[in-house]
């Protein structure tokens, strides 16, 4: 359950949800469970990931990505944004974009990064990553497969 606690009662505590809807929970989940609290500290990281095509050139991709995040209205410069190379798929490398920015900021420097990046890869003309396979046998496999289909 996440939301805004606007009562701690006896039994119950309610909370409003980010959807705006009203929940009332039992205390002995808000006790017995973990609490996440997203308000506490002063700013909050924005995690997203980005697939890149082998064809493109992950060292300029990030170069790309460092230089439209900082363009973001309300990304902090401080902690500095991390963009990585995260993992290798068989798509190709799958990249971590993290700006840092104030709770009250988070879901639209979420949503203006995925745009940013969006249209970064637009202009850079990207390919669309996919995924690659490799089958390995005889011509005369591949003739048994193609008929099977």
């Amino acid at each position: 359950m996440t939301g805004t606690v606007e009562a701690i009662g006896l039994f119950t505590t309610t909370l409003n949800t980010p959807a705006n809807v009203v929940a009332i929970v039992g205390n002995a989940k808000v006790f017995g469970d973990t609490i996440q609290n997203y308000t506490r500290n002063d700013y909050r990281r924005v995690d997203l990931t980005v697939q890149l095509s082998h064809d493109v050139d992950p060292g300029r991709a990030i170069a790309l990505l460092k230089d439209g995040i900082a363009r973001i209205p309300n990304v902090l410069p401080v902690p500095a944004p991390i963009i990585e190379i995260f993992e290798f798929t068989l798509a190709g490398p799958l990249l971590v974009v993290r700006p840092f920015c104030a709770n009250q900021h988070y879901w639209q420097v979420y949503f203006d990064t995925n745009r940013m990046i969006r249209n970064t890869f637009g202009e850079a003309s990207f390919p669309a990553p996919e995924h690659h396979h490799f089958v390995h046998g005889s011509l005369e496999d591949v003739r048994t497969i193609k008929a099977a289909a």
